[in-house]
């Protein structure tokens, strides 16, 4: 839709490729809990914000997929000057998992896809951002009618302020 996009998910990817490793769950569970040991649980945000301050520069609405703790949130809205708006995208949770299954690019498991979620809601805070999301689409349905409640969402936002 023409939005500058950053992936926080890209900052765990180089890392595991930056060590070499093959790009597999464990090891970007590893990576990412690793991160956020080290540095915190707004470990991903930190690293992501000169990307993103860049990005606000030059575009007046960027978009951040993989927002996931809470400490993030509180990071981003600290030091970056600009409204947040969240979005949360969530589906049933055997549709999601047959949909990791079947994707090309880092598929998993069902039983990967439970251990991550579990392994996110508790160690990376991730329900904080789904709880306090301004907009939340039920995926359930096809690509074009999760764009079509996307359109919604943008129809009522006010990108001016």
């Amino acid at each position: 839709m023409g939005f500058f996009q950053f992936r926080f998910g890209s900052i765990v990817v180089n890392e595991v490729a930056h060590r070499g490793w093959p790009l597999t769950p464990e090891n970007e569970r590893i990576v990412r809990e690793e991160l956020r040991a080290q540095d915190g649980m707004a470990a991903i945000a930190r690293r992501a914000l000169p990307i993103l301050r860049d990005a606000l520069e030059q575009h007046p609405c960027i978009v951040i997929d993989g927002l996931y703790s809470w400490s993030e949130y509180r990071l981003l809205k600290q030091e970056l000057d600009a409204d947040l708006v969240i979005v949360a995208v969530v589906s049933e949770r055997a549709l999601r998992y047959a949909r990791l299954a079947s994707r090309t690019e880092r598929p998993l498991t069902a039983a990967e896809a439970e251990t991550r979620d579990i392994a996110e809601i508790e160690h990376l805070e991730k329900g904080g951002p789904i709880a306090l999301a301004d907009f939340t689409l039920l995926n359930n349905g096809s690509q074009d009618a999760l764009v079509d409640q996307l359109a919604h969402v943008l129809a009522t936002i006010d990108f001016t302020r």
